[in-house]
């Protein structure tokens, strides 16, 4: 065949070719862009509710940690409250107990002051002046009369109960009786045995008086002091010599009772 019939044909074939394949890049252009659309409305539907998801959860826990929040809040307020109170009936206990400790103490200051400065059998407390002369005719005035109005009401008490004795003894019937007397009786007898006593230091404490030794320790011949004869005019021993002769004698003591 001639070579220009091969040529129109070529001709004439290669614009549709062309056509052809114009054709298919456009389907496939077409169809990558409907791919891309399908792709673009699946991910946003997808990421939408992701999205959606995660600002739900992030404001649930905000509203958690809101509302932990507060009721950290309201509990350490309530513990403040509750520590306020506490530390309130504390101060309120506290002063109480201050308060009634100055009370005793003020009532056992009174007391004290009382027995020292009180009158003794009828007596008011020797008051000394400055410079004045330790047991002096005054001071030793003073405790003579003490001592002799304190040994008389002592002896009045002894014939008191003398007569009491003579008066209300009986021989009852009933035993119960006859031993509730013996009982009152040997009390009264004990004590008056004790006032016996009392009454024999009392005339050791005149004479010492008379003597001019009244006022001086036995031990040491040291003062005993006004105020430690005020408490008791029987005193023979100052407040250092009683002291030690006392733990002597619990020292003492003891011993004995480790061998009984």
């Amino acid at each position: 065949m001639p070579r220009s019939a091969f040529a129109e044909d070529g001709d004439s074939a290669l614009p549709a070719r062309k056509k052809t394949a114009a054709k298919i890049a456009a389907k496939k252009r077409a169809s990558k862009k409907k791919s891309s659309r399908k792709t673009a409305r699946k991910v946003g539907k997808k990421t939408a509710p992701v999205k959606k998801a995660t600002t739900e959860k992030t404001t649930r826990k905000k509203t958690s940690k809101k509302k932990a929040t507060r009721k950290n809040i309201t509990a350490k307020k309530k513990l403040v409250k509750k520590a306020g109170a506490g530390r309130k009936r504390l101060a309120k206990k506290t002063t109480a107990k201050k308060k009634t400790k100055k009370k005793t103490a003020a009532r056992t200051r009174t007391r004290r002051n009382q027995l020292m400065t009180g009158p003794l059998h009828g007596f008011q407390p020797y008051k000394a002046r400055r410079g004045e002369q330790y047991m002096n005719a005054g001071q030793l005035g003073h405790f003579r009369n003490i001592l002799a109005a304190w040994r008389q009401a002592l002896m009045e008490e002894v014939d008191r109960t003398v007569d009491h004795m003579k008066d209300e003894a009986a021989n009852f019937p009933d035993p119960n009786d006859r031993a509730t007397q013996e009982s009152e009786f040997g009390l009264e007898l004990r004590t008056r045995d004790r006032e016996r006593k009392l009454i024999r230091k009392i005339s050791q404490a005149l004479t010492r008086i008379e003597e001019g030794t009244y006022g001086y320790c036995d031990e040491t011949g040291d003062e005993i002091g006004l105020k430690r004869l005020e408490a008791r005019p029987v005193a023979t021993l100052c407040l250092d010599a009683q002291e030690r002769r006392e733990m002597a004698e619990r020292q003492y003591r003891d011993r004995d009772d480790r061998y009984r």
